[in-house]
């Protein structure tokens, strides 16, 4: 597989893990409390936006560190990757985050008025952007581990 490949699969299962860790602590959540967790719960936990850890935050923190590790973390495409990070991390805490609880007091006003809600895209809070990153890291590096005689 060549490294552009392994980029976009470092990417992919930064996000594919984070929203895996979304649905395990729903199921938890779920049995802790005695609900019944029916299909659509479940996928609704696998595809939700916002919680706890930031897919986003995964998804970009593996790549970019994956590409660290093959180009050099003093390569210009390195620090491109980082500038993206950034603006994605910033975006997922404070715009979508800020975008979130506008949301849940406009539907208290279409919900007043008698009106159909909107559908909420919730944000991240720090501790989860965190986490994201954590589980990025350990995604890009174990890639890289994984595939550095492949590349």
């Amino acid at each position: 597989m060549n490294e552009a490949w392994l980029i976009l699969v470092a990417f992919g299962s930064g996000f594919l893990l984070a929203q895996l860790w979304k649905l395990v602590a729903g199921l938890v959540s779920g049995y802790r409390t005695h609900e019944i967790i029916d299909f659509k719960t479940g996928v609704g936990y696998f595809t939700r936006s916002g919680g706890m850890p930031s897919g986003h935050a995964a998804s970009f923190t593996a790549a970019t560190v994956l590409i660290g590790c093959m180009y050099g973390f003093d390569s210009g495409l390195f620090m491109l990757a980082v500038c993206m990070w950034a603006i994605v991390a910033y975006d997922a805490m404070h715009v979508r985050y800020a975008v979130g609880i506008q949301g849940r007091a406009l539907n208290g006003l279409l919900k007043q008025a008698k009106k159909p809600e909107l559908p909420i895209t919730e944000g991240h809070t720090l501790p989860q952007v965190l986490a994201g990153t954590l589980l990025g890291v350990a995604i890009g590096v174990g890639i890289y581990w994984l595939t550095q005689g492949m590349a």
